[in-house]
């Protein structure tokens, strides 16, 4: 075997999006040390994309201005296009990865099932409830309703099928934390390569 045969490829994707709403770019690399950094304009939601990047085991960098003097939307949403499209880049035809992970995470009094599946068919179902006079979170506001916008753009250019439950869970922060630990943990084990088959009776995801 050749020393180049010997290294594996590099798993990683550089991706831009530009809207007359956003100007999105995502760095990434699935077989890294978890260094997850972002600057979006929303801090509450720059923590948790790094808290994503940390718990995955990725290297993530997220770079997005948009127009928040509107709404968080566009913002929250287009980054979840890009970096979704730069997982399903990343990950290629998948071959050998273990494919379907799940877990039930804790953080203090919130509990929040995920379960995972790099399945080729965008599906979400996401029980993640909140009051209707919720308070957002940080400055400028995170709407805590938009984490479910940001997982089903992510998971419809992932090509993922995601599942979310909230068991129980009061503080707004400790569940929206825990569900993105939650997706973070499914994805670290879910990509992690342990054969060279392709894990599907299709040949193909």
């Amino acid at each position: 075997m050749s020393a180049a045969e010997s290294v594996p490829a590099r798993r990683g994707s550089r991706r831009e999006r530009r809207t007359g709403e956003t100007a999105v770019s995502v760095e990434l690399a699935l077989d890294g040390a978890g260094a997850g950094e972002a600057s979006t304009g929303l801090p509450f939601f720059d923590h948790m994309l790094a808290q994503l990047g940390k718990h995955a085991g990725f290297d993530l960098v997220v770079s997005a201005t948009g127009d928040l003097e509107v709404d968080a939307h566009h913002t929250v949403e287009d980054v979840g296009i890009v970096l979704g499209e730069a997982l399903a880049e990343a990950l290629g035809d998948k071959a050998g990865i273990r494919r379907f992970a799940s877990i039930a995470l804790p953080l203090d009094e919130a509990l929040v099932q995920v379960a995972l599946d790099c399945s080729g068919r965008p599906y979400l179902a996401y029980d993640v409830p909140f009051p209707d006079q919720v308070a957002p979170l940080g400055n400028p506001p995170f709407d805590p309703q938009l984490a479910e916008e940001f997982w089903r753009a992510f998971v419809t250019a992932a090509g993922l099928t995601l599942h979310v439950r909230l068991v129980v869970g009061r503080n707004t922060h400790h569940v929206l934390e825990a569900s993105f630990k939650g997706v973070a943990r499914c994805l670290r084990d879910a990509v992690r390569v342990e054969g060279g088959e392709v894990p599907s009776t299709k040949g193909r995801l």
